[in-house]
């Protein structure tokens, strides 16, 4: 399967999946609105999704997939690698579970402390029980992440892509229910947040079941052994502590900012959640994507000593990823009201909440860049075997986010928690690149530089546009589906117009490398 195929299958799948997650963010802003009841939600929703991308996503599919993928195509064939899952799982899945004890326990405490400020004892009780039913689904997802990276192995890649979708489904339908009998039987936000809340867990079930059903399809039909650690399973934990840790500043990043958020009023956590939806929709597709993509040509380039193709690549990937993120977060900082009230507007999600929201949004998009750049800079230092120094940079990032969340909580609010964010990150892009800059691994060519000076030209003129196009459009955010729908899409066309038509008329892109790009699979 060539690169090109695998990339358009990801790509694709998870750009149905943001969809999917975005239409079920609509939903849960309507039906659910922005309050105590929906930020005891979110809360409890970050707790276990950090630990999935913490462990499961982030350090054990690191670890794991690379060896799995030694046995599978080593003397061994697949035999080999069905006896290293099997041990894997068999060790995996007790400590999981014994994770989920534990926090089950502990749920109480956890909350509290993420808290900070004096709770009512009845949202303090009401954020536990939330996290109580989905924190089951780490286990679940676990699981799902050892088995997509199986499929990966033998480049079954769209089970693994699009088990997400599985779940943004799963928690349509339910809130989609919950409405309906709040409409007809009288039940209250509360409740549907239950309801919502075990669709969590069901939803994990499925996904299992999804990937389970393809493991068994390419025949390798995990099974579950007495636990025994191996010197592979061993190696494994070895391997995948420093990607833990590495994940582990991100994590933790998150968390903090939770706790900031809990010092302020209701409805504060449920406004980042919905002000970061749309951040992170062009991280998601653009800084993923392309970290993703150039890892392995970087690592082949750096393992020859080709200095000159290895710059190049990540010239492209810079030139690449500002050409499309400085557009979509001028826009979004335009637009940003505009932009939450046609998509979160509506139900019990007012045009106060939208404001609020649209003024986060506003803010945090100004870091986007920034978001994006680490995922491009990144690779350059896994190239080279060299997890550490990104480490260092994420950790710094995080103090200076604490440090700014303390100056900014009380005089900004929510806004400040965003800005805080927004400048960890420009010190993170700013601390790795002077650390390959002092290595003599990369200094930006002074043409990209002029070229990502006429983009930021190009995205002016567009913002420009924008601002003008957005204030005729302003009875039309709020109206009708199709009125929210059309204005959506004028606004959206006018920018790529405009922005696309002065890149190329200014020079803001490389018309040669352009050309060379889409004619090679690979630079």
């Amino acid at each position: 399967m060539s690169l090109l195929k695998n990339v358009g299958t990801i790509g694709s799948l998870t750009m149905v999946s943001r969809i999917a997650g975005m239409a079920r963010e609509m939903i849960f802003s309507r039906v659910l609105g922005a309050n105590a009841v929906t930020d005891a939600w979110f809360q409890a929703f970050i707790i276990p999704n950090v630990f999935r991308r913490l462990f499961a996503e982030g350090a054990f599919s690191a670890a794991f997939v690379p060896m799995f993928s030694k046995r599978l195509n080593g003397d061994g064939g697949l035999e080999d690698a069905r006896s290293f899952s099997a041990d894997v799982l068999s060790v995996f899945l007790p400590v999981l579970i014994a994770l989920c004890i534990v926090f089950e326990l502990a749920m109480p405490g956890v909350i509290w402390l993420l808290a900070e400020k004096p709770v009512d004892p009845g949202e303090l009780d009401l954020a536990v029980d939330f996290a109580r039913i989905m924190f089951p689904y780490i286990v679940l997802v676990s699981l799902v992440t050892l088995f997509t990276g199986m499929l990966n192995s033998v480049s079954r890649f769209a089970p693994g892509a699009s088990f997400p979708i599985i779940l943004n489904l799963v928690l349509i339908t339910a809130l989609l229910t919950g409405e309906y009998f709040i409409t007809t039987a009288g039940a209250s936000v509360e409740q549907v947040a239950y309801g919502v809340a075990w669709a969590v867990t069901a939803g994990g079930v499925i996904q299992l079941g999804w990937l389970y059903y393809w493991t068994r399809v390419e025949g390798f039909r995990p099974k579950l052994l007495w636990p025994r650690i191996t010197p592979e399973v061993k190696r494994l934990s070895i391997i995948a502590l420093p990607a833990a840790i590495g994940g582990g500043a991100y994590q933790i990043n998150t968390l903090v900012q939770l706790y900031f958020l809990n010092q302020l009023d209701s409805g504060s956590v449920s406004y980042m959640n919905y002000a970061d939806r749309l951040n992170q929709l062009p991280l998601g597709i653009i800084g993923i994507a392309l970290s993703t993509a150039i890892l392995p040509t970087l690592s082949k380039f750096v393992g020859s000593d080709n200095k000159e193709g290895a710059d190049r690549i990540q010239s492209d990937a810079i030139e690449l990823s500002m050409l499309l993120t400085i557009p979509a977060a001028v826009a979004l900082a335009i637009c940003a009201t505009p932009f939450i009230t046609m998509i979160f507007e509506g139900g019990r999600f007012s045009m106060e909440d939208a404001a609020i929201a649209g003024g986060v949004l506003a803010v945090l998009v100004l870091g986007l860049p920034a978001y994006v750049l680490v995922k491009v800079l990144v690779p350059n230092f896994y190239a080279r075997s060299d997890t550490k120094t990104p480490v260092y940079a994420a950790f710094i990032s995080l103090g200076v986010f604490v440090a700014f969340n303390i100056a900014f909580l009380q005089r900004f609010g929510v806004e400040g928690v965003a800005l805080a964010s927004v400048i960890g990150a420009w010190i993170n892009v700013g601390f790795l690149y002077i650390v390959l800059l002092k290595r003599g691994y990369y200094l930006v060519p002074l043409g990209l530089v002029g070229r990502i000076a006429r983009q930021l030209i190009a995205a002016a003129a567009m913002g420009a546009a924008l601002w003008f196009a957005s204030d005729l459009l302003t009875d039309w955010y709020s109206a009708g589906l199709f009125a929210r729908l059309a204005a959506l899409l004028v606004l959206v066309l006018c920018s790529g117009i405009v922005y696309f038509g002065v890149a190329f008329a200014v020079g803001a892109i490389d018309r040669q490398r352009l050309v060379a790009l889409t004619k090679k699979k690979a630079p």
